[in-house]
């Protein structure tokens, strides 16, 4: 298992979260690992106290969803020690509601750790917003000789927002 300083990192935490449903949440699976506890103990105590969780903090995707995560994550196959349920997806308020039941110090460690990365999502979110809001303001107010300049900053924004995929392509050449 992996050290609990590195997998406790914004960096590491931010890979583990998904956007479905327009929310942002981790999956069951990946809150276990960060907890260091067994997927089906997490989903054991959060079943035992399900009144915690309504649907806007935690929801079970659908077949449809969990076959469209198959080809983004690694997992094993169903009867070789797969999942035998579909995935728990929990969102920010979910997340706090784990720090409820789960309270052992590394997972209020860890809980701490996925606040702070939710917060710095939703604030790189909000400036990348208001950079764009501003940029819009200005190319109001001005006329058509800072028009190239606008384009340029316009395209550098469009840039930084479509990520690149994660992995290797394999027979594609530079």
């Amino acid at each position: 298992m992996k050290e609990l300083s590195v997998i406790t990192t914004p960096d590491f935490i931010a890979t583990k979260i998904l956007f479905l449903r327009s929310e942002k949440v981790l999956l069951d699976s990946d809150l276990a690992l960060l907890y260091g506890v067994e997927t089906r103990v997490l989903n054991q105590a959060v079943r035992r106290n399900a009144d915690r969780f309504p649907n806007d903090f935690m929801f079970e995707l659908t077949r449809d969803e969990f076959d469209g995560l198959i080809s983004l994550t690694v997992t094993s196959n169903k009867g070789r020690g797969g999942r035998r349920k579909l995935p728990l997806a929990f969102t920010e308020q979910g997340v706090v509601m784990l720090s409820g039941i789960l309270n052992s110090p590394r997972a209020v460690e860890t809980n701490i750790a996925i606040m702070r990365t939710f917060v710095a999502l939703r604030k790189l979110m909000e400036t990348n917003k208001d950079l764009a809001a501003k940029i819009r303001q200005l190319e109001k107010k001005y006329d058509q000789r800072f028009k190239l300049v606008f384009d340029a900053i316009q395209k550098l924004i469009k840039q930084e927002k479509e990520a690149r995929p994660i992995g290797f392509e394999i027979g594609k050449k530079k």
